[in-house]
């Protein structure tokens, strides 16, 4: 599997597969009088998430990199920028969505500005913007009583045995990486991103081998494989023959 070779080295290990964030979204309209209770809704759950996300910046360990930080201070930027919850609720008001429908509208909007732009690194910010939106849908879905359907980052205590692992992801984000930060995982995967996406920025940081823009590759590797990341050459190898595996084995040793 061919992706963009971000940081460099060699990871070898079992393949973890961490489910992708999509929420599902409910679309329904609502009355007139339920607006201002449907907005209220969008501003608590955007006041907890940022309550969240600061929390984990302030409990970030004394070494961890210091990109993880100012990533964290790019979400709560995003999070607390008037065109998202603010202009969501704007679609409450006017076209009397439900606040789900509404913030999910608004990321259609905003997102679709950010595929616009020359910049590489604005349009990167577009994975953040996705990412935000997922908490605030998520933490909408906790206040209307279900569970959230964002899957929570496997914690090394979750993972047993004494093999390496790496993580396969469509992405994986800022405050997801900082629970990876002390794990086993000896590498990274993910479907989207670029040179100047959150993981990839992350991962030169910790210096760990990593593959982005891989597309498919949650889809096309399997919970506990074995793989191979050249993060040099910015290819997956999954499920090497044996003469393949001791090839980078020996490369890891030189390395």
């Amino acid at each position: 599997i061919f992706g963009l070779a971000v940081a460099k080295g060699v990871a070898i290990g079992r393949a973890v597969l961490v489910a992708s964030g999509r929420v599902d979204v409910a679309h329904y309209f609502i009355s007139a009088d339920q607006s201002a209770e449907e907005v209220d809704r969008l501003t608590r759950a955007r006041d907890e998430v940022s309550a969240e996300l600061t929390t984990l910046q302030h409990d970030l360990p004394s070494d961890a990199p210091h990109e993880l930080s100012a990533l964290l201070d790019v979400h709560l930027m995003l999070l607390h920028d008037e065109h998202l919850v603010n202009a969501a609720a704007r679609w409450v008001i006017e076209r009397h969505y439900n606040a789900e429908w509404a913030l999910s509208a608004q990321l259609e909007v905003l997102a679709r500005q950010f595929d616009e732009m020359e910049d590489e690194y604005l349009r990167e910010r577009k994975a953040d913007l996705e990412q935000v939106t997922e908490r605030v849908l998520a933490t909408l879905k906790r206040q209307g009583g279900g569970d959230a359907a964002r899957v929570a980052a496997p914690k090394p205590r979750d993972l047993g045995g004494e093999e390496p692992l790496v993580l396969v992801a469509s992405d994986i984000s800022p405050a997801d990486m900082i629970q990876f930060k002390r794990s086993v995982f000896k590498g990274f995967v993910t479907d989207v991103g670029g040179r100047t996406s959150h993981t990839a920025i992350v991962a030169r940081s910790m210096d760990i081998p990593a593959v982005v823009g891989a597309r498919e590759a949650s889809r096309l590797i399997r919970q506990d494989d074995w793989i191979v990341i050249d993060g040099d050459a910015g290819v997956v190898i999954v499920d090497p023959p044996p003469i393949v595996l001791e090839e980078y084995r020996f490369r890891q040793r030189q390395l």
